[in-house]
């Protein structure tokens, strides 16, 4: 009995025998024929059999959805593992008796799902590193695909690396280009500060990421960075025209000052323009120097001092050529006969005479006497020497004819003093007055010309 409610055949069997039992039993009560009952036997052998028939249809197809369910499951792991670049992962045994279909697939599947997972991980990793390759590259070339296509086939490690290393490569050039934008950002600021000009909105024009109110990136693309050099060019160009008015204004300004005398507490306003008047392109560094309103400022200086050079410029004629009556004075000159100051005084105030040329005249003439006057100077020490020595030797000629000049009294000692210095002075101007000519016949030999004293030729000389 135990045997027959393990097994379920047996059980079926039995089953199936009783239920034919009472079949005959009731076929007896009705009163069958035997006919009729073998009819009924085959249409019930025949249904038992279309039912065994559907039951083996269906576990033949279940077990072909198992097999193909493996081997599909088969392939798309070597797939996976193929496009990670990973060896291929054996599930089946070699053992036929290893296991039912349902085990095999039971085996496979976690592995699948498994290699399904660190699939989808590496194509997620693979996308955000091409994710990052798209934005800098956009940044650094200006455009890039929007389209992020990641390669299914080949999701390897070595793929990974490649895109690694071109991300790399990516990021150093994006850090250079930034560190490149920086340095023109400084230099554009730079400019504008000494042209006075507004950084923010210069920079804006080259790009709005540069304004300091967009609040992105920086653009570092080609076509930016070379806008940008441009921009710097123009700039240094407009510097470089504004730095040589500006000098010439100063060159202009130190010709007046010194045309006029101007004092120097005067000058102080301007000194950080005149300062600069030999200053190169890179000197000039200082915020405002070159600004359009600072050059008006000088303009307007320049402006002012040459109309007032012109009121003045009778009074600095008259005042150049008492300067160089003076220097003639001190150093026993004679100046030339120059009527034509006179001339020049009414031709100014009639206005049909440069004056800038007059002064030119005299300012020469005051270089030129200065440099004689510099040859005479030792001459002239002699000459001083030598008449000093004259008036000692007449004040001792009269010392000597005075009969009471030993009477004492006071004072006798000093002038006794003074009488025994005279006498040493007097023997030496022989050696005094020959040194004198030696040294005045040099000077003529040299210059080509006759030495003057007050005018005349010295007696020493002969």
């Amino acid at each position: 009995m135990s045997n027959v409610q393990s097994d379920p055949l047996l059980k079926v069997e039995t089953t199936c025998g009783t239920l034919l039992y009472e079949l005959q039993i009731i076929w007896n009560e009705v009163g069958e024929t035997d006919t009729d009952r073998d009819r009924m036997l085959l249409e019930l052998e025949q249904e038992c059999l279309e039912v065994y028939r559907r039951k083996v249809d269906q576990a033949n197809r279940n077990r072909a959805r198992l097999r193909q369910a493996i081997a599909d499951s088969e392939a798309e792991l070597a797939v996976i593992c193929s496009s990670m670049g990973e060896r291929p992962v054996h599930i089946r045994q070699a053992d036929q008796n290893a296991g039912s279909l349902k085990e095999e697939l039971g085996r496979i599947l976690p592995q699948l799902e498994e290699m399904r997972k660190r699939k989808l991980d590496r194509r997620k990793h693979f996308h955000e590193i091409l994710e990052d390759i798209r934005k800098i590259s956009s940044e650094i070339y200006g455009s890039a695909d929007h389209n992020i296509f990641v390669d299914e086939a080949d999701l390897s490690l070595r793929r990974l690396e490649e895109l690694h290393r071109q991300l790399h490569e990516l990021e150093k050039e994006k850090s250079d280009r930034l560190k490149q934008v920086q340095q023109h950002l400084d230099t554009l600021n730079a400019l504008c500060l000494v042209l006075g000009m507004d950084f923010k909105h210069t920079a804006s024009e080259v790009h709005t990421s540069f304004g300091g109110d967009s609040g992105g990136p920086r653009d570092i693309s080609n076509q930016t960075i070379q806008f940008l050099a441009t921009a710097i060019h123009k700039l240094r160009e407009v510097k470089i025209h504004r730095m040589q008015k500006l000098q010439d204004l100063a060159t202009t300004m130190l010709e007046l000052w010194n045309l006029m005398d101007t004092p120097v507490e005067e000058q102080q306003e301007f000194q950080n323009v005149t300062c600069n008047i030999a200053a190169s392109e890179h000197e000039i560094t200082e915020p405002n120097t070159l600004s359009v309103d600072f050059i008006k400022h000088v303009e307007a200086e320049v402006t002012r001092l040459e109309e007032f050079k012109s009121s003045k410029m009778k009074e600095l004629v008259l005042k150049k050529r008492s300067e160089l009556e003076e220097i003639c004075r001190k150093m026993h000159m004679i100046p030339e006969a120059d009527a034509a100051v006179e001339y020049a005084v009414v031709a100014i105030e009639s206005g049909n005479l440069d004056p800038a040329s007059i002064l030119e005249q005299i300012e020469l003439q005051i270089a030129n006497i200065k440099e004689e006057a510099f040859s005479r100077k030792e001459i002239l020490e002699k000459v001083e020497k030598w008449l000093n020595a004259c008036e000692e030797e007449s004040w001792l000629e009269e010392y000597n004819r005075d009969d009471n000049r030993y009477n004492a009294g006071r004072g006798t000692h000093l002038i006794l003093k003074r009488a025994e210095k005279a006498r040493s002075l007097v023997n030496k101007m022989p050696a005094m007055l020959e040194a004198l000519a030696s040294k005045t016949m040099a000077w003529e030999k040299e210059r080509g010309a006759e030495f003057l004293y007050d005018g005349v030729s010295p007696v020493f000389i002969s």
